[in-house]
């Protein structure tokens, strides 16, 4: 398995392939993220494939490949960028225990409300029950990078009990609103919806 790599950080060693006349490195890569995002949220994960990501991005599959590896490592970084993790901890613990759980809710669901980052999201989840990369990113990126460490810092008993409580029940909300669009909850107003979530969590990260 190969060592996991820092967001921005290039997969391979030595010069990659050329790419588009007078494009930096920088854009190459953003270019590909943002093919790979609109790959898996327009196609599934079954039917995205490296070729095709390279395809959507104008550039040569060996580029993907040499910033980001294997398939399964361009999806998680498709998504790590829907949620940007490292940003959201700081805004999210710096003002304390009161109202943690409101600003929980508020990010989370901000995230699933802006379209950009919506598709990706709904790929991961959708994937996540038959495929184990699927499964693994939502594990990695959305519980033990974020609400782990947001409980970790809380200083509470049993935090990864509580992160998960928490990640299962907006993870439920998600895929009843976003992904089935059940009404009335589909056309609910994201504030009604994050007074309603926002005890509830706040309960699961800091009541002892």
């Amino acid at each position: 398995m190969s060592p996991p790599v820092e967001p921005g950080a290039p997969r391979r060693r030595g010069r990659p392939p050329r790419t588009a006349a007078g494009e930096s490195a920088p854009a190459a890569r953003d270019r590909i993220l943002a093919a790979a995002r609109t790959e898996f949220a327009e196609r599934g994960y079954d039917k995205t494939s490296v070729r095709s990501i390279a395809k959507a991005a104008g550039v040569d599959s060996a580029l993907v490949h040499h910033y980001f590896g294997t398939k399964d490592e361009v999806f998680a970084a498709a998504v790590e960028v829907s949620f940007e993790p490292a940003l959201a901890l700081e805004a999210l613990t710096g003002q304390g225990v009161d109202g943690i759980g409101e600003r929980i809710a508020r990010y989370f669901f901000g995230v699933w409300e802006n379209p950009a980052t919506r598709g990706p999201l709904l790929a991961v989840v959708r994937s996540a029950l038959t495929h184990e990369a699927a499964a693994k990113v939502l594990r990695g990126f959305v519980l033990r990078r974020l609400l782990e460490r947001i409980a970790a810092d809380l200083d509470v008993p049993d935090p990864t009990f509580r992160a998960e409580l928490a990640l299962s029940h907006m993870i439920g909300i998600a895929i009843v609103r976003y992904a089935l669009e059940v009404e009335p909850l589909a056309s609910a107003e994201v504030d009604d919806i994050v007074a309603m979530v926002a005890p509830t969590l706040q309960r699961y990260l800091t009541e002892s």
